[in-house]
């Protein structure tokens, strides 16, 4: 029961400080253009649902399939890091280092050379969802009990059939972990790219209601967003949730 309500806690925080917002724009008559109210952003965001939904379907796309290819990319890179530790010594701080680079940086120059179609969109995801999941798998193989290795290594298991049966499979919660962080960017990612240059989604609706000062549609518009980051994590947590019942508590 008490940890209810410690789960509730945060609601009434949220609660708390809408009706803050809400009672000084009423208050101090803010104007429109300067903050809307959770009012107008709410009445914003059922008004203008159906055109944000066909925006968010062309984001959604992108985010999946920027986080499908980054998982088969770090699975790979993961197994060939632990297969060869010269490799792995040599591609860890590679791997580090791209994350110190912004991604609205490197867009622009994905949108040069890939053109303004789908393309850079998928490679912006991908480059924002790799890291968290190959290091997460990388670092779950090499903590891999040495022992259980040696065991069915002593029944004359192959290199591939000790990955099969011990090494992929002890890695998974950690894969989970690092995929769980991987789908909550995978949406600002997707945003990201389409900044730079699209013809829909919600980065390209974001950015023209935000030039036209149109800031209840822009407070309806992260909503989507957040909302839509959160469902890509859940859906992670739900498979955890029904493939690994062990893991249900963590």
């Amino acid at each position: 029961m008490k940890q209810h309500h410690h789960d509730l806690i945060p609601v009434f925080f949220i609660l708390i400080l809408l009706l803050i917002w809400e009672g000084c724009c009423r208050i101090f008559k803010i104007p429109l253009y300067v903050l809307p109210s959770p009012v107008q952003v709410f009445k914003t965001l059922l008004s203008e649902l159906p055109t944000l939904l066909g925006h968010a379907g062309v984001t959604v796309l992108e985010a999946a399939a920027g986080i499908i290819l980054s998982l088969i990319l770090a699975l790979i890179l993961g197994i060939l890091m632990d297969c060869f530790p010269l490799l792995r010594r040599g591609i860890y701080p590679i791997l580090v280092v791209t994350q110190t680079v912004p991604m609205i940086v490197l867009a622009p120059i994905f949108i040069i050379y890939l053109g303004f179609g789908i393309t850079p969109k998928i490679l912006t995801v991908v480059l924002m969802c790799f890291f968290p999941i190959a290091v997460s798998f990388s670092d779950g193989l090499e903590q891999v009990d040495k022992e259980y290795v040696h065991l069915v290594r002593s029944y004359g298991a192959g290199m591939w059939k000790t990955y099969r049966l011990v090494k992929i499979p002890a890695a998974v919660p950690p894969l989970l972990s690092g995929l769980k962080v991987a789908a909550t960017y995978s949406i600002s990612g997707a945003v990201v790219g389409e900044w730079i240059g699209a013809q829909k989604g919600l980065g390209y609706y974001l950015l023209r209601v935000k030039n036209g000062y149109m800031l209840d549609k822009v407070f309806a518009c992260v909503l989507i967003i957040i909302f839509l980051s959160l469902c890509m994590n859940g859906l992670i947590r739900l498979y955890q949730w029904a493939a690994l019942p062990y893991l249900k508590q963590k």
